[in-house]
């Protein structure tokens, strides 16, 4: 491998913006669907070919630069979380002027003073309307597999709640990946609302959950390459090389016949038997289980007594046996203990 600057950070080159809505004219509109942003117009037609809608040209608010979009029809996307950290979030005040306050919650970083918006207007500030306060401002990169490119995107979300979900969700894979590895979420916006003063508000929140894998995979360490891509195959593959349990050999180490049944509900219970006890690997459990009986009989009686069934107790009644229901009703007969093939 060739040499780094050790003095220069290394990132993707960013290709694009998912956005939660756009302008009509000078008109900003909320859309319950994502919006791709891009200076590629090949980005842009991708992204319409997999989640629907119309790429057009387009451009942003006060700037003279030609840009794509495409307004899709998808309210749920895939997406990879890259190696590091992919998350910043900052309380933030823009005008036409630029970004005129950039605070972490507790301290202005641009004047060092401490947070203007919680001093003016105490913890209920993000509740004041929008531009007399900063915006809970949250920038997450990402990388989308199925588009061409191997840079990031960002998706950006000045929601107030989003960004304690946000930070939860990132701050637990990383405590799980330590920051290496590849993590596959979903994107989606998510219909929300709040009750705020007697008055119903409806805002969307982006929501970053994880896709195809569990919170167990997740958080046990970095996963390959491979398995992020496609999670759902990496599944499948575990599946099939599990190794199956020696199940007639935890039946011969049980200790009744009782025992031995659990052993095929635990073979039923991951499909490697048949319901009705029909198949080999039943009738040898069942054989295993009559052979149990007969010990249990001979050390109850005495070394050399066999008896086919329990006699009844002193008031002349017979012990009932209770099978439970996911269990076979019946156990075929069994000429000789230990009969069928051997696993």
């Amino acid at each position: 491998m060739g040499s780094r600057l050790l003095n220069t950070q290394r990132r993707a080159a960013e290709h694009g913006r998912l956005r939660t809505g756009y302008t009509q004219g000078n008109r900003p509109v909320r859309s319950a669907t994502w919006v791709i942003t891009s200076h590629s117009e090949d980005h842009v037609r991708t992204a319409a070919e997999l989640w629907g809608g119309t790429p057009e040209s387009w451009k942003p608010l006060n700037s003279t630069i030609e840009q794509w979009r495409v307004i899709t029809k998808a309210a749920s996307i895939e997406a990879l979380i890259t190696p590091g950290d992919p998350l910043n979030q900052y309380n933030e005040m823009w005008s036409k002027g630029g970004c005129q306050r950039r605070c972490d919650g507790q301290t202005e970083l641009l004047t060092r003073q401490p947070c203007l918006c919680a001093r003016q207007f105490g913890d209920d500030w993000h509740t004041q309307p929008k531009g007399r306060v900063c915006s809970a401002t949250s920038r997450l990169s990402v990388m989308l597999p199925d588009l061409t490119g191997m840079g990031m995107w960002r998706a950006e979300t000045h929601s107030f709640y989003a960004a304690s979900e946000w930070g939860g969700m990132v701050d637990m894979v990383l405590a799980g990946t330590n920051g290496q590895g590849f993590v596959p979420v979903n994107l989606r916006i998510e219909p929300r609302q709040a009750v705020r003063n007697g008055e119903t508000k409806k805002f969307p929140v982006v929501v970053v959950e994880l896709r195809g894998v569990t919170p167990r995979q997740a958080l046990a360490g970095p996963l390959s390459a491979a398995a992020a891509l496609d999670p759902a195959g990496a599944r499948a593959v575990a599946a099939i090389e599990a190794p199956r349990p020696n199940y007639l050999a935890l039946a011969e180490g049980a200790l009744s016949s009782d025992d031995v049944r659990d052993v095929w509900r635990q073979a039923a219970a991951a499909g490697h038997v048949h319901a009705k006890g029909e198949d080999q690997l039943s009738k040898d459990l069942m054989a295993i289980a009559a052979r149990k009986d007969v010990e249990e009989v001979t050390d109850a009686a005495g070394e050399g007594s066999w008896a086919a069934e329990a006699g009844p107790d002193e008031d002349g009644a017979y012990e009932a046996e209770v099978v439970e229901d996911d269990a076979p009703a019946e156990w075929p007969a069994v000429t000789a203990p230990g009969a069928g093939a051997r696993r």
